[in-house]
């Protein structure tokens, strides 16, 4: 699953849901995904979205 190349909604959808139920923090997501935390948070400024890590979760700015 390349979560990179989403449209914005499911995007939001499915990282909220795998942050949820799967993983503790963002970084341990992007672990999983072998993906750059750099380059999820260039994704989530593209969305306009930020993370809450007090909650665990991506929200709409």
């Amino acid at each position: 699953m390349d979560l990179l190349k989403m449209d914005k909604n499911m995007f939001l959808s499915i990282v909220n849901m795998k942050l949820r139920d799967e993983f503790g923090d963002i970084e341990d997501l992007c672990s999983f995904y072998e993906i750059k935390k750099e380059e999820l948070f260039e994704k989530l400024k593209e969305f306009n979205l930020y993370y809450e890590r007090e909650i665990n979760q991506i929200k709409n700015i």
